[in-house]
């Protein structure tokens, strides 16, 4: 007997799948954080000599040398800066044709990109030494965030799609659970993993898992169209993605404009801190490489159990945009300790965890209450692109701060300069998320209803109301206008 589409069981079937999408993938993004000393790790060790790095400079060498690929600071933050960028030139064209085109051609097309860039990346550090290793790597990365990115866009189009007024806040908690499954087995193994197995192979088997994604990505995209087409939604999305147009994105109302900030700024804070997080609390606490990854990896852990939690309460409980001030204000004395005090690391790594874990459980959900379903795509595509371009310009500018030549520890002075440069963008958080909420009760206060309020009061709870309602408007208004309501406001 066939499932029934309109069931929580095949909605949750589709999700289990639409989560194992992105599980190899955030296992392989941060897989240069762990292995930052190898990456950064002179060429050759010879006792009581010199080596030198891919830029040409020389150091001396200690008694004790870990071989690794050579990369100055600036070669490491590149690697993460070129995902960055990747991702904010890419995602905007791939959530229009998201849109445009549905979700089984992108995510058959960008989970083949997640598999190929981590391929190249790990075929680059077979040229360990030459002037080939450095261009390849970059290049795996490059299509790795061209894939991974809009990999995500597609993933959470799919999970508005089939838990919009539902369990919608549950569902993007569960896909980042899982998500962040990846990343803190990253943290867990993969330094273990690189001793016995060497480099090489450590990265292939991160490829391996962008592999079982792209499996995942044939079943969901086999369980989405088969339970569109049963719940007789195909001419109609069908419809919706012709009428799509790019111009569409200036019917966006100031309440998603300040959700992208509020994002970009939030996440400014949390990604690159994690991506230079094991050698800080190396460098500044002391603790051994392997304890220092484990430390690192707590932000991780923290989000991977307690998102699901989160979104249930959100679900329930609402208040989205005050959430996003709380967290955001409650973010800033992480920063503050990481700086200013020798206060245990882990306090801080959990706390920026739980912080994590409600923004990511209140900010991304509330994108689709702030757009139509037909421009999801496209608004997810911008506020990546935004928070891409914000991380990016982060990694550039900690890169500089971190400067780093040979074994020598990078200066605790400029360790302390990059996390107050952190602690800067979180404060634009604030600010940012303040003016959401005003701008947000000025036109309806959407993103603060209570779950009893909102089932009385929110529009477009389900597929056919989305569509119908949508019909209507066309009609009456036209195609020109038909994000807006009656009174020439944002329907959503």
């Amino acid at each position: 007997m066939a499932m029934n589409p309109n069931s929580a069981c095949y909605r949750f079937l589709v999700l289990f799948f639409n989560c194992m999408l992105t599980f190899g993938s955030y296992f392989c993004f941060d897989m240069p954080s762990v292995l930052q000393e190898v990456f950064q790790g002179p060429i050759e060790c010879v006792r009581n000599s010199t080596a030198n790095h891919t830029d040409n400079s020389w150091y001396n060498l200690t008694s004790s040398c870990k071989e690794g690929l050579g990369m100055s600071s600036e070669d490491y933050n590149l690697l993460y800066a070129i995902y960055a960028w990747t991702n904010a030139l890419v995602v905007i064209a791939a959530g229009f044709l998201i849109d445009k085109l549905g979700n089984r051609i992108g995510v058959f097309i960008f989970s083949t990109l997640c598999v190929v860039g981590s391929s190249i990346f790990a075929l680059g550090t077979m040229f360990k030494g030459t002037k080939y290793m450095l261009p390849l790597m970059l290049v795996g990365r490059l299509l790795f965030g061209s894939g991974n990115g809009s990999l995500t866009i597609v993933q959470n189009r799919i999970t508005a799609f089939w838990f919009r007024g539902k369990e919608l806040a549950l569902a993007f908690g569960l896909t980042l659970t899982v998500s962040r499954l990846g990343s803190v087995l990253n943290f867990f193994v993969t330094e273990s993993f690189e001793e016995k197995f060497g480099l090489n192979l450590t990265l292939w088997g991160g490829a391996v898992l962008c592999g079982l994604g792209f499996v995942a990505a044939i079943i969901v995209s086999f369980l989405d169209v088969i339970g569109v087409r049963n719940l007789g939604q195909t001419e109609s999305m069908a419809v919706q993605s012709k009428k799509m147009r790019f111009t569409d994105i200036k019917y966006f109302t100031g309440s998603f404009w300040f959700l992208v900030l509020t994002i970009m700024f939030f996440y400014n804070g949390v990604f690159p801190f994690v991506a230079d997080a094991s050698n800080f609390i190396h460098d500044k606490y002391g603790y051994a490489p392997d304890t220092s990854s484990y430390f690192a990896g707590a932000t991780y852990f923290v989000s991977m159990v307690a998102s699901a939690l989160i979104g249930i309460a959100i679900d329930f409980v609402g208040f989205r945009g005050i959430l996003a001030v709380t967290c955001a204000v409650l973010t800033l004395p992480v920063f503050a300790l990481l700086a200013f005090t020798y206060v245990h690391p882990l306090v801080a790594t959990i706390w920026l965890g739980v912080m994590y874990s409600i923004a990511a459980a209140s900010l991304w959900p509330s994108i689709p209450l702030v757009v139509s379903q037909a421009t999801i795509g496209t608004a997810m595509g911008l506020t990546t692109s935004v928070q891409m371009i914000g991380i990016g310009i982060c990694n550039l500018i900690i890169g500089a701060l971190s400067h780093k030549h040979g074994k020598d520890p990078i200066p605790l002075y400029r360790w302390k300069y990059m996390i107050i440069f952190l602690f800067a963008n979180t404060l634009a958080c604030v600010a940012t998320s303040v003016m959401l909420n005003i701008v947000d009760r000025r036109s309806g206060g959407v993103l603060n209803f209570s779950k009893m309020r909102s089932e009385r009061t929110l529009p477009l709870k389900d597929p056919d109301e989305i569509q119908d309602r949508e019909d209507e408007e066309e009609a009456e208004y036209g195609e020109t206008d038909r994000l807006l309501g009656p009174d020439g406001k944002s329907i959503n």
